[in-house]
């Protein structure tokens, strides 16, 4: 209605072909607004036009009061000209009668004219309205004082630098020209699924190559990848995921807008898992004000969980991390068929997965050196640890590297008994899981007493020393514990000692700590260990306490499960996001079974005896009550135990009296309640010596 009500204006100022309203509207135009009446009706088609395109509101937007003050201003720089002499009644009948033939500022004009000129004089009303006009343009186009300064300030420093760089032949980047969304500017999308097929057609590994060239067991092979399985990707970048990937761009910059903050899209970075939009900042705008704008970020593209990188590692951009809706998972087989990984000169490699640009992320363990795995049920924890071990069957040969692992559950890491990696079967109870790692810390220290014999300072050193006297090289050793808050219960204070003295310890002895847990609070990862295991891997967790406990910062809490992880080794100065190789139950069975027929499990008994001992020991001495073998003497002498005998020669109360009686007859001391009989003792005086032998 505004635009039809605009046009009929306009062409009623040249035409008398409009009857009587047009005819009416011109002389109305003409009376009050001279000259102006040509305009006026411009200014209603664009307020028409602003309506139409949702960038003003009638009701809420005071923009078409701005442009009418400005109209306002315009009549009255028409009519100040030549008001020397004039009354006001005198200059409304010039004016008037110049509005007739369309020229001047008509009614209007001559009064503000009038006002203005009396009040500030021909020089000062023009100084007055130019000020105002200027004010009032600055307000509709929401331009502020403050960034144009800083545009032309940047514009000049950029021709001053491109002068400079042409003298100096030096290559400068360019800045965005613009910083608001621009439909038709070009956003650089890499999508990894297109150099997935590149290097699929380029890369491929024999793993016979990676042999060990003197092996003592002439006829091990390492695995193919043939025993692996290919994942296909779900989906590529089709047209519909660009303009959707562009569309979600434009929302991030128009949600960025609404908050006063100018940015814009530079790159985007598809990923197995999420998408990420690199996002350059105006001059002036504070990191901060990004961070907490993600619930915003959320609304506006209707997705949850959405990461905030503020600024990115190396780059003068921030990225929001946004997840895909179609997730494509990542395939163990896929990162070692990737350079990356055939590249890795070690024995202890890590194949971990994909970043969010597509790239393989592997590492090596003695480079870490150890290792500490956090994340909820379901994150993906176990099944990064299978890709761990799978990493270093894949390379590494049963002569070089020794795996101890300790599954507390049971039913992780059974399916490893009877490959011949294994030290000893794997350690399922959580006793004599204390006991291995005592032996770890005997071992250690019997390693270090080797290399100061031989006057050398690790273990690569001493193997070198051992190469040219052709004797047998020492393996490294990686234990592996798949849930730590299980052990943690059974016996605190001796597994945080064990894990501590390792991992200060154990990397030059060539022995490498790989610890995960499903719980991460304090009294499970206490400071002490973190202090020790400075690398780190996060899965999805509960809460961002849990996030700060794992990585000393918040983040984990967004992620989004199913082997999404954070990766956090010592020399990066922040956490790397990457999508974990998967790797089913299938392919870890397939893998084990070709590993058994190649060579036959030869466990190491010196170790699984030492570690029986240990227990058997810690059964009779750990974690009692400190008059225990002063009770057991006096039950062998007395030739029976009751509560109240040990109350009367111990002098102690009931409650610690019934507990020593317990742990008598746990440890098979004293027989079983009779009643009101005494107890029987099952022990002579020879076995109470020999107990105490074992405890020296």
């Amino acid at each position: 209605m505004i635009i039809s009500f605009g046009i009929l204006s306009s062409i009623s100022l040249f035409s008398n072909k409009t009857g009587i309203v047009g005819s009416f509207l011109r002389s109305i135009y003409f009376t009050l607004m001279g000259f102006g009446g040509y305009v006026f009706p411009l200014i209603i088609i664009a307020i028409g036009s602003l309506l139409i395109i949702n960038k003003i509101n009638i009701k809420k937007d005071i923009k078409s009061i701005y442009l009418l003050v400005l109209f306002f201003c315009f009549l009255t720089l028409l009519d100040v000209k030549n008001q020397n002499g004039y009354s006001l009644s005198m200059k409304i009948a010039q004016s008037l009668k110049l509005s007739k033939e369309g020229l001047g500022g008509g009614f209007i004009g001559a009064v503000f004219g009038f006002i203005f000129y009396k009040l500030f004089g021909p020089v000062g009303t023009y100084i007055i309205i130019s000020f105002i006009t200027l004010i009032f343009i600055l307000l509709f186009t929401e331009v502020k004082i403050k960034d144009l300064y800083m545009k032309i300030k940047l514009k000049n420093k950029i021709k001053a630098n491109k002068e400079n760089n042409k003298k100096s032949n030096i290559i400068e980047n360019k800045p965005l020209d613009k910083l608001n969304y621009d439909k038709n500017k070009e956003i650089i999308i890499h999508d990894y699924t297109k150099n997935k097929k590149e290097e699929k057609e380029d890369i491929s590994i024999n793993n016979e190559n990676l042999s060990i060239s003197k092996n003592k067991i002439a006829n091990y092979k390492l695995p193919s990848l043939d025993l692996l399985h290919d994942i296909e990707i779900k989906q590529d970048v089709s047209n519909r995921n660009k303009r959707e990937i562009l569309h979600n761009a434009k929302k991030i910059e128009e949600t960025m807008k609404n908050f006063g903050i100018h940015a814009s899209i530079i790159q985007i970075n598809r990923g197995p898992t999420i998408t990420c939009y690199e996002l350059q900042l105006a001059p002036g705008i504070k990191v901060s004000r990004i961070v907490n704008l993600a619930d915003d970020l959320s609304l506006s593209l209707a997705t949850s969980d959405i990461r905030i990188e503020a600024p990115i590692p190396g780059k003068a951009a921030v990225g929001i991390e946004v997840p895909n809706k179609v997730k494509d998972n990542v395939s163990l087989k896929e990162i070692l068929q990737s350079q990356e990984y055939a590249s890795l000169d070690s024995n202890l490699p890590l194949a971990l997965g994909k970043n969010i640009s597509g790239k393989p992320i592997v590492s090596t363990i003695d480079k870490m050196p150890h290792l500490l795995i956090a994340g909820a049920t379901g994150s993906g924890k176990s099944v990064c640890i299978n890709t761990i071990i799978m990493s270093l069957l894949f390379r590494a040969h049963p002569e070089e590297v020794k795996l101890l692992l300790i599954d507390p559950k049971v039913v992780e890491l059974s399916i490893y008994n009877g490959i011949p990696h294994l030290l000893i079967p794997v350690v399922t109870e959580p006793k004599k899981a204390a006991s291995a790692l005592s032996w770890a810390v005997e071992e250690m220290e019997r390693r270090y007493k080797l290399f100061a014999k031989n006057n050398v300072r690790d273990i690569w050193a001493y193997n070198s020393k051992l190469v040219s006297k052709d004797e047998q090289k020492l393996p490294n050793i990686v234990i592996i514990i798949d849930e730590l808050a299980d052990l943690m219960m059974v016996a605190a204070q001796e597994i945080e000692d064990y894990i501590c003295r390792l991992a200060q310890m154990a990397r030059a002895a060539g022995m490498y700590l790989i610890i995960a847990t499903q719980r991460p609070s304090v009294d499970v990862i206490t400071g002490t260990i973190k202090a020790n295991i400075p690398s780190r891997i996060s899965f999805a967790v509960s809460s961002q306490i849990d996030s700060r406990t794992i990585l000393d910062m918040a983040g984990a809490e967004k992620l989004l499960g199913r082997g999404d992880m954070l990766f956090y080794p010592a020399d990066y100065p922040k956490p790397i996001r990457i999508q974990g190789a998967y790797i089913s139950d299938q392919e870890v069975e397939k893998v084990v079974n070709y590993l058994k027929t190649q060579n036959v499990a030869e466990y190491d008994d010196g170790v699984m005896e030492s570690i029986e001992n240990k227990t058997e020991l810690s059964n009779i001495t750990g974690d009692v009550d400190d008059l225990l073998m002063e009770a057991i003497n006096l039950v062998v002498e007395e030739g029976q135990a009751s509560i109240s005998l040990l109350q009367r020669k111990l002098r102690i109360g009931y409650a610690r009296a019934a507990r020593i009686i317990d742990q008598m007859e746990e440890r098979g001391i004293i027989g079983g309640y009779e009643g009101s009989k005494p107890r029987k003792v099952l022990i002579s005086k020879e076995d109470i010596d020999s107990i105490l032998e074992e405890r020296k």
